[in-house]
C-alpha cells in the first residue's frame, strides 16, 4: 500500500502522461488518506477535468477544496479562475484572479491581464449563450471591466492611460 505522497507522485506521472483516468484514482486515494492535503485535491481536479462523466461542480468542489486547504496558494487559484470562466462565473474567477494577485504579488500583473483578456473574450460568448442581448451598454460594461484589469496590469493610474491614449 502507498503512501499520500507516493499516491500523489504516481497521479502526477499520470496526470503528465494525460492518463486522467489513472491519474484521478491515485489523488482521489490519496485525498482520502489525507483530507486536508491541498495538492491532493488539486491534483483531483487537474485530472477531473479530462474524465467527460465528471460533472463540472464536482470539478469546481475539488478546487475549491484545494483552495481552502491553502488559500495563499496562487497556482490554485489561478486554476480555479480559470475554470470559474470556463463556466462563465466571472465574479468568482474576478475574485480568484485577485487573491491569486495578493497571494504572489510580484506576478500579480499577469493575473490581471489574464482575467482583463479572458473576461474580454468569454464574457460576451457567455451573455449570448444565456440568450441575452448585447447591445453597446453591455459590451461597453465588459470592455470597461477588462480595460480597469489591463490598465491595473500595466501599473498605470486611469489618468495616464488616457493621455498615453
Amino acid at each position: 500500500m502507498g503512501s499520500v505522497e507516493e499516491d500523489i507522485e504516481a497521479g502526477g506521472a499520470a496526470l503528465s502522461r494525460f492518463d486522467y483516468e489513472v491519474a484521478f484514482k491515485h489523488f482521489d486515494k490519496a485525498a482520502k488518506a489525507d483530507a486536508k492535503n491541498a495538492t491532493a485535491f488539486f491534483g483531483k481536479a487537474e485530472a477531473a477535468l479530462g474524465l467527460p462523466k465528471m460533472e463540472p461542480e464536482q470539478i469546481l468542489g475539488f478546487y475549491l477544496k484545494a483552495v481552502e486547504l491553502e488559500p495563499d496558494n496562487a497556482q490554485y487559484l489561478e486554476a480555479y479562475a480559470l475554470f470559474c470562466l470556463d463556466l462563465g462565473r466571472f465574479g468568482d474567477a474576478e475574485k480568484a484572479f485577485n487573491s491569486a494577485a495578493d497571494a504572489d504579488p510580484e506576478e500579480a500583473p499577469m493575473y490581471w491581464a489574464e482575467f482583463a483578456v479572458q473576461y474580454l473574450r468569454r464574457a460576451p460568448a457567455a451573455m449570448e449563450a444565456k440568450g441575452l442581448e448585447l447591445d453597446d451598454k453591455t459590451l461597453d460594461m465588459v470592455r470597461r471591466k477588462s480595460l480597469e484589469y489591463a490598465i491595473r496590469a500595466l501599473s498605470l493610474t486611469k489618468e495616464d492611460a488616457a493621455r498615453l491614449l
